[in-house]
């Protein structure tokens, strides 16, 4: 049996309400949330708590796709990054610029992007995708 999740696009704004929306459908009778980092939601997929507790394989619904697709876009991960900078003794600086400078010549993957290949490494997730008809 496949565990169905549905991820309302209509929620996710910025990358804060991306991980609001994550921890609405995914934390679900755990008392913490997830934070806003790329690395803990690689490791939420991997499953174990919340909604992916156990082996079951879960089909992840994402509606409004397209309009979450602009909200964690090119503006958004350009804020993250610049966000980044701030803090050189937590990130690396030089690395973060080359991100920027990919990001802003256009060949620099976004913040979606970068979520949609988090969960494609997942086998035990199917994304599919659903925009308004």
């Amino acid at each position: 049996m496949t565990r169905i999740l549905t991820l309302d696009g209509t929620r996710i704004h910025d990358i804060p309400s991306f991980y609001d929306e994550i921890n609405r459908v995914f934390m679900q009778g755990v008392d913490w949330t997830l934070g806003p980092s790329l690395d803990a939601l690689d490791d939420l997929l991997y499953g174990g708590y919340g909604a992916l507790d156990g082996d079951v394989p879960a089909t992840l619904v994402w509606t409004h796709f397209t309009a979450s697709r602009e909200a964690l876009g090119v503006a958004a991960t350009r804020q993250h990054l610049l966000a980044k900078l701030d803090q050189p003794g937590r990130f690396n600086t030089t690395h973060v610029r080359r991100e920027l400078e990919a990001l802003d010549a256009g060949t620099g993957k976004t913040y979606f992007d970068i979520v949609l290949e988090i969960i494609a490494a997942h086998p035990n997730i199917t994304l599919v995708p659903r925009d308004p008809t």
